[in-house]
Formats: C-alpha cells, structure tokens, sequence
C-alpha cells in the first residue's frame, strides 16, 4: 500500500454514484488525487463535496462506480480486514466539518491519546507527543477540560489535533476553518500553508476563496454531483461566470467612471454540505 511516489495515485474514483435514498449526491463521479497534491473542493451546499470526502475516508461506498486507494479496491470487504484497515487509517484522517461528532472523550487529552492507544504506542511517547501538539494548536490550556464544554473554535483545535496526533500523510478536510474566529482562522490557514510541498496530500472542501492560492495547487468545481471545472486556484477565480453559476460568488458592480460599470466576483459564504 505504497504511495508515496509523486505523481502515483493515492485515490481514483471511476463512475461513482451515491445516493442518499432518492438523492443523488454524486452521479457518475470520476476523480484522481496523486500523492502530495493539496486540492481544494469548490462548490455549493448539497453539491457532493462532504459524501465524496467520506467515500474516501472509507465511511461510506457508492453504489455503483469504483474506488481504489493506493490501486488497491476501497471497499467496505477490504476494509474488514485488519491489517489493511489498520494502514488505512494509520495514513488517511478525516476533519470533520461538525466537530460535535468527532469529539466523544471525556478530556481534550484523553480526546488526543484515544488513537495513540488504539495503535499501543508507549505511554511516554503518547504524552510527549500530545504535550508538544498542544503547544504547536495553541491549546494547551485547555488539556483537562471536557471537549463538549469548549467554544466552537476550541472545538475545531481540538478535532483537528486528534486527526493530527497519529501524523497522517493523507488528510481529508471539511471547512476546516468554517466557524472560527480570526485568530483560530489564521492558525488553521498557516498550517495549510505549510502542508502544501511537504509530501502530505490534503484533499479539502472549502468556500474561503480569499486564501486559496496560498492552500491548494488544483481546485475542483463541483455542480450537482458532479466535476464541472478544474484547474489552477487563479485560473478558476478568474473564471467569474462559473463561480456565480455554482453560487460560490454574487454579482456586484462598482462604477468606475460615468455610465461605466465593471463586475467584481465578491464571495457569497455558504455552510453545510
């Protein structure tokens, strides 16, 4: 379950199709992500964005199409076995975009140990490792407290700090700056920065197209189950007619001189999948 060459596939979907009782939430989907690209997922609620980040977290299985990962079938048979279950998980981790459902520990540092013991690692590793995360997300402060008593944004810290612990080379991200305040924001933003070009692959869904030249080297547009554009980060936000065709802008004029008028993409914020 090697991966790690650039430019060999981490994921390949063919003719995927997924269905929440009679919704189709991807229909016919074809993708590709190569180890160490960071590619952002663009598009509207409700458009496939979060199902197709779940198919890949191996939490979900279409219905029909495939999925293979690392050229090996990612499937729900394939994932009952152990010892591929256990390298999967080990490499692949999932943010959330409600970090209600991923948070279930009685303290953030029982919260950050609970893969670490799964994985048996030793007790002096586990709270040296959980000691120096802290620091680096800003929240070692907050190590007794209960996950559920904390602010929206501590949440987010701490969810994202439990999927970092185990040092996945694979991460999968739902709007993960979506609900935090400006400070927490920028954190997020400059560990992003900082992931692209370092060999991990991040595949996330955002709507913040202020930073995404800066997070992702390829976006994929997303429209009704589908891939309807992808390129380069400055190459979609220059492509203003699609934007506002899939919702991610509104159409805003200024007048620049009299009887002149120039349009300006201006982000319109979604939420929720």
């Amino acid at each position: 379950m090697n991966a790690n060459r650039p430019n060999s596939p981490v994921f390949h979907l063919e003719d995927v199709v997924f269905r929440y009782g009679a919704v189709t939430a991807l229909d016919g989907f074809s993708f590709q992500v190569n180890h160490g690209e960071s590619v952002a997922l663009l598009g509207a609620n409700g458009c496939g964005k979060s199902t197709l980040l779940r198919i890949l977290a191996g939490l979900s299985f279409p219905a029909a199409g495939r999925v293979t990962f690392c050229g090996q079938a990612l499937t729900a048979e394939r994932l009952a076995d152990a010892s591929f279950s256990t390298q999967f998980r080990r490499r692949v981790g999932l943010l959330f975009q409600n970090s209600e459902v991923q948070l279930f520990n009685a303290t953030v540092f029982d919260e950050l140990a609970f893969g670490p013991l799964q994985l048996e690692w030793p007790r002096d590793r586990i709270r040296k490792t959980i000691s120096d995360l802290l620091e680096v997300m800003g929240i070692a402060h907050l190590k007794d407290r209960a996950p559920h008593r904390l602010s929206g944004g501590e949440k987010k810290r701490v969810a994202l700090a439990s999927v970092l612990i185990l040092d996945p080379d694979i991460l999968l991200l739902d709007e993960p700056t979506a609900a935090l305040d400006p400070a927490s924001q920028s954190q997020i933003f400059d560990l992003l920065i900082s992931w692209r070009n370092s060999g991990r692959t991040v595949i996330l869904a955002t709507h913040d197209l202020d930073n995404l030249e800066d997070i992702a080297g390829r976006c994929a547009v997303f429209d009704r189950g589908r891939i309807v554009a992808e390129g380069a980060p400055l190459d979609i936000l220059h492509d203003v007619a699609l934007l506002e065709r899939i919702q991610l802008v509104r159409p805003h004029h200024h007048k620049h001189e009299p009887g002149a008028a120039q349009p300006h993409p201006h982000p319109h914020l979604h939420t929720g999948e």
